[in-house]
Parts: C-alpha cells; structure tokens; sequence
C-alpha cells in the first residue's frame, strides 16, 4: 500500500483511538463548568449545525422524510441516551477512565441484540459475553461506582442504548454520506436541550476557558472529526479494523485520567479493565473471523 493510500487510514485510527479515547478526559473537564446535559446539547447542536451547513454550501440536499426521520431516532439511540449518559454519569463524579471502560462493554451488548434480527452468537462469542459479565462485577466492586450505583446503571443503560442503536441502524434504510451524522448530531443536540431544560438545569456561573474549549474539542474533533474517520474506516478497512478502538478507547481514558486528572484506579478496577478489554477482543475475532450464519427457520408449506 503506498503512503499516500496509507495516510488516510493511519489518520482515521489515530481519530478513533486517541480522540475518542480521549474525549472522557474532556468531558471530565467539561462538566466542572457546564450542567451536563446543557453541555452534550451544545456540543452536539453545535457540530451538527456545522457540519449540515457544509454538506449543504456543497450542494448536498436534505433526505426524504423516511431516512431524515430513521437517522433522527439513530441520533437519539446512540449520542442523546448513550452520550448522554456518560456525560450525566461524569458529572456525578463517576471517573472517567471508569465510565469508558463500561463502556468499552458495548460490543457485548451488540451481540446480545444482534440475536434479535437472527444473526446466531457462537459459542466463543457467549464465552466473550460471560468474561464481560465477569469483568463488570468486578468493576462495580471496586469502589469508584460501588459508592454511586446509579451512575453505574447510568452508564450501562446508555451503553445499551448505544448498542441497540447500532445494531438497528446497520437494518434501516439512513442518508448517505455524512448527512446522516449530521441529522443524527441535530437531532440529539435538540433533545438534550429540550431535556436539560425540562429537568431545570441552569448555569449558576459562566463556564471558564477550560470549559468553552472542552465543548469546542467534543463537537469539532470528538463528533464531526472522529464520526467521519469511523465512517471512512467502515467503508475502506475490515470491521474488526474499524471497531478496534472499542478496547483501545478505554485504555486511552484510563492513562489520561490517572495521568493528568488524578483518577485513581483500585486493584480490583485494573483487573476489570483487562477482563472487559480481553472480553471485548475476544467478541470481536469471534464475530469477524468466525461469522455467524443467519438463523433459517423452516417453513412449513400449507395444505391446500
């Protein structure tokens, strides 16, 4: 492969790896000057603004109302109820190193859901869940979510939100391109609004620098950046290439936050993080270099 092919993909990984990975840290930054669902609105009213503005300058046109309504409800699936929820659970003092790596358990839950559209899990895929299951016990006990149960089901009910999301998506019909992101950013960017202000958040203060840059991070390189790098990935590499940042990402959190945040991981909480990530490689080779054939039922022919 030349360098000039090879440029593209070795930029895309690094967007997925380190920029995602290190979009916990941010968020960890973000929430001690934002209401956190005030905070993922913006972030992602504000990307999708931008990025609609761009396909539109370009000369894209919107979709027709199917696809612009499917990838509205993909929106809110993976970034207003999955997204949303880590941030929620970061503002609640769950570290960040800890919210990617329950996190880093969605790929797991994209196999369990995957079994509702008749794609059959092997039995090294089961082995992957109950190592996962394993590893999230001993996460819970370890003391940074023991203390803060609802975060931790917080973050595990966006973890399958997001999961869900993804499965479903990958079976309805979306816009091409990056209009889809972009619909999909819109329309979370409003629902977390519409909920931020529901639920009474209000800014007692104005958000400092630090804050204002971390909003700006998430929405220009955490969402419009790293979306398209994933969706570049889908489209030019294998899938377990492209979904390889689902046990990178969680690593890169933990060095950042115990690095420059001050988070500190018990005994118990490292050894659940290698547990999920070995849970998590072990789905995805179970997945992509041992694929499932779709489950056939027989149909039984009727008498006339």
């Amino acid at each position: 492969m030349r360098f000039r092919h090879l440029l593209p993909l070795i930029g895309a990984l690094f967007s997925l790896y380190i920029i995602w990975g290190s979009t916990y840290f941010v968020i960890r930054i973000g929430v001690e000057s934002w209401p956190p669902l005030m905070m993922a609105g913006i972030r992602f009213l504000t990307a999708g603004v931008l990025l609609m503005a761009f396909l539109l300058l370009r000369g894209h046109r919107l979709p027709p109302l199917r696809p612009l309504l499917n990838a509205a409800l993909i929106g809110l699936l993976l970034l207003a109820v999955g997204n949303g929820a880590v941030t929620v659970a970061e503002h609640q003092n769950v570290p960040s190193g800890i919210a990617a790596v329950v996190v880093a358990t969605v790929p797991l839950f994209t196999l369990c859901f995957s079994r509702l559209f008749g794609i059959r899990t092997r039995k090294l895929e089961w082995l992957g869940i109950a190592i996962g299951l394993v590893g999230i016990i001993l996460l819970n006990s370890g003391g940074n979510l023991s203390g803060n149960p609802w975060a931790a089901v917080l973050i595990m009910i966006g973890s399958m939100s997001w999961a869900f999301g993804s499965v479903y998506g990958s079976r309805i019909e979306l816009p091409s391109g990056m209009m889809a992101g972009a619909i999909e950013m819109l329309a979370a960017g409003i629902v977390l609004l519409m909920a931020s202000a529901l639920t009474g958040e209000k800014l007692t203060a104005m958000p400092d620098l630090s804050g204002f840059l971390a909003v700006g991070y998430l929405a220009l390189f955490g969402s419009i950046i790293a979306i398209n790098a994933y969706m570049y990935l889908i489209r030019n590499v294998s899938p377990a290439v492209a979904t390889s940042y689902a046990y990178v990402n969680p690593v890169v959190a933990v060095l950042l936050g115990t690095g420059f945040a001050g988070e500190v991981l018990s005994t118990i909480e490292w050894l659940a993080l290698g547990v999920i990530v070995f849970a998590v490689v072990l789905v995805t080779l179970g997945k992509y270099l041992l694929p499932a054939k779709p489950i056939v039922t027989r149909c039984e022919v009727e008498k006339p």
